[in-house]
């Protein structure tokens, strides 16, 4: 079968309406190159993709973002798509050794919204613990699970306020950054933020008897990493975020660990997303919809990159560029950095956290309050840095 959508003929997409500037990126002028193909795009809600609509709509084109699970399951019924692009960081919700099996390009935005979610931790940290600000001879330190895009940009940005960073990757050689064990960093530090990608344990046996060969199985398993031993080695004074996954932190252990000690706990993501229960958000410093990395350059960075990757597919030069797009950005970290007390105007994290609680009904958020506060998302802009 044919790897490459024919140039002759049309190319149908399927997309979740919530990749930004869709239509910017893909459409007739910006990916005909000199074929004259037309371009059909097909824009649905990311959770509404499924095997039916597949089958239905037969795509040359597949673009996802984190909520669209892409395996056997979503393609059994389609032959068509021969591209998959995730406007995302992750690639948990991907299937990619199945992808390779049937001879389907993959995609993803590796690193699209490091500064993104590196900013909305330190958002965060700063609106919690204002002292932090604060030069001293005995600096705050922060503990980096996850040394990847976010966790290494996010060490920048410690290092640039004078913080002392303990650093943890089993996937990485040992460096000044990755410079300390699991067991140190959560010990350690007044602040831990969790940066791994989901996975799980490799060669596991389910429950149902088969073994996991998946491409996210792992000889260092994510799935509760922080789960109750973990957070009893932890100080009850150290601030806990998580913008990574939210099955990295079990969800039961940490609402008793939060009772017992009175923990404060930053979540952008959480165990049984897109629901949340108002057991556990009631407990929260801070809680947010899934949106660390939902900026203006971010969103639009994650779109140029699967864009970029689509047309070297397609043999065709790149048409369209995300600096055409974007107004004029004033965020400057220098300035940040020289006027604390404007931390607000950068970036308000306690509008997101209200937002989020305003949605609770009956006893939790719901799935679909979850998705329309992250649709409806009025994206900040990045700080440059």
């Amino acid at each position: 079968m044919e790897n490459k959508p024919n140039a002759a003929t049309d190319l149908t997409i399927v997309a979740d309406s919530n990749i930004a500037s869709l239509s910017e990126f893909f459409n007739n002028d910006t990916l005909s190159g000199t074929t004259g193909r037309h371009v059909r795009m097909i824009k649905v809600a990311g959770r509404d993709i499924d095997a039916q609509l597949l089958a239905d709509t037969q795509p040359n084109v597949l673009l996802i973002r984190s909520v669209t699970h892409v395996n056997a399951d979503l393609l059994k019924d389609n032959d068509s798509v021969r591209f998959v692009g995730s406007a995302t960081i992750g690639t948990d919700h991907v299937d990619q050794d199945y992808l390779a099996a049937r001879r389907i390009h993959f995609a993803n935005a590796a690193g699209c919204s490091k500064h993104s979610v590196a900013q909305y931790v330190l958002g965060a940290i700063l609106t919690l613990r204002p002292e932090y600000w604060q030069r001293s001879s005995t600096p705050p330190t922060l503990g980096i699970i996850g040394l990847g895009n976010i966790g290494s940009t996010l060490a920048q940005y410690a290092s640039s306020l004078g913080w002392q960073v303990l650093g943890y990757d089993p996937l990485l050689p040992a460096s000044n950054l990755n410079n300390a064990s699991f067991a140190q960093a959560i010990e350690k530090s007044d602040v831990v933020s969790l940066h791994v990608p989901l996975t799980d344990k490799a060669n596991a046996t389910s429950a149902a008897g088969s073994t996991n060969h998946s491409s996210h199985a792992s000889e260092y398993p994510t799935r509760h990493l922080i789960d109750k031993n973990a957070l009893d080695a932890m100080p009850a004074s150290t601030l806990l975020i998580n913008s990574a996954r939210g099955p990295v932190i079990d969800a039961a252990a940490l609402q008793a660990d939060i009772e017992r000690t009175g923990r404060q706990v930053v979540l952008d993501v959480f165990e049984h997303e897109p629901q949340i229960e108002e057991a556990l958000l009631s407990k929260l410093a801070i809680a947010t919809p899934h949106i660390a990395g939902y900026t203006l350059e971010g969103k639009l960075r994650g779109t140029q990159m699967i864009y970029d990757a689509l047309c070297e597919k397609l043999s065709i030069s790149p048409a369209q560029s995300m600096h055409q797009l974007l107004p004029l950005n004033m965020f400057l970290w220098s300035e940040l950095k020289a006027h604390p007390d404007r931390l607000v105007k950068f970036y308000d994290i306690m509008q997101d956290d209200k937002a989020l609680r305003a949605t609770l009904a009956e006893g939790q958020v719901k799935a679909a309050a979850f998705d329309q506060l992250r649709r409806d998302y009025h994206l900040r802009r990045e700080w440059q840095f």
